[in-house]
C-alpha cells in the first residue's frame, strides 16, 4: 500500500479541516507533526517531512497545504526519488518568509498538481501560476475559495479528493502526467458521490 505524507500548514489540521476529512478516506496516510506548528521555519519543518519519509518503505504520495507546501517541496528537492507525486494546495507565498532561495528552482522529476484560489490571502494566484511553472506543477485554478481551510469553508473537499485520485492516476507520465479521466462520465458520478457523502457528514455534525 502506497504511503501518503499528509502536510499541514501553519497551526496544523484540527479535525475539521479537509486534510483530517482526507486521512479517513485515503489508505495508508501519514500525518507530518511539527514540533511547533506556529512558527514557521522551513528547514525544521522539512526535516520533519523528510524523517516521516525516511521511515516508510518505497516512494509516497505527499498533500500539503499552505506553508506546508513550501517544506514538502524543499524536501522533496533533497529526495525526489522517494516521491510518487505531490499536491500542493494553496501555498503560502515565500516572499512572505523569505524562503523563495531554499525552494527548487526546476521542475520536479514526478507528477505534482498545485490547486490554487483567485482570492487567497497568502498567494496571489499569478504567483502561484510562477510557482507552478518553477516546479513542473499542473496548475489548478479552484476560483475564489479563500485560502482553502475551514475558514473558507473547506471541510470535507469532495473536489480536492477527486483531483488527488487523478493525479495517482497520472504517474506514469513525466512530469506533468495528465489529470484527464479515462471517461468523464465515471469523474462526474464520484464527485457527486462525494459530494453527497459531504452533505450528510455535514447535516450529521450539525445535529
Amino acid at each position: 500500500m502506497d504511503t501518503v505524507l499528509i502536510v499541514p500548514g501553519l497551526h496544523g489540521s484540527p479535525p475539521a479541516h479537509w486534510q483530517t476529512w482526507f486521512e479517513d478516506r485515503v489508505a495508508g496516510c501519514v500525518r507530518v507533526d511539527q514540533h511547533d506548528p506556529a512558527t514557521p521555519h522551513l528547514l525544521r519543518w522539512a526535516g520533519a517531512v523528510r524523517e516521516q519519509l525516511d521511515r516508510v518503505r518505497g516512494r509516497a504520495w505527499i498533500v500539503a497545504h499552505s506553508f506546508g507546501c513550501l517544506a514538502a517541496a524543499h524536501a522533496a528537492s533533497l529526495v525526489p526519488e522517494r516521491i510518487a507525486g505531490a499536491m500542493f494546495v494553496a501555498p503560502a507565498d515565500p516572499d512572505r518568509f523569505g524562503v523563495e532561495r531554499l525552494l527548487p528552482d526546476t521542475p520536479f522529476p514526478f507528477p505534482s498538481v498545485l490547486i490554487a484560489s483567485r482570492n487567497d490571502p497568502w498567494m496571489r494566484l499569478m504567483r502561484a501560476a510562477w510557482l507552478a511553472d518553477r516546479w513542473g506543477s499542473h496548475l489548478v485554478n479552484a476560483g475564489a475559495v479563500g485560502h482553502l481551510n475551514i475558514d473558507s469553508g473547506h471541510g470535507p473537499w469532495p473536489d480536492g479528493l477527486l483531483l488527488f485520485e487523478q493525479l495517482r492516476r497520472s504517474q506514469d507520465g513525466i512530469p506533468l502526467g495528465t489529470l484527464a479521466p479515462a471517461s468523464a462520465g465515471r469523474q462526474r458520478q464520484r464527485r457527486e458521490a462525494l459530494r453527497k457523502q459531504a452533505r450528510i457528514e455535514r447535516s450529521g455534525q450539525g445535529g
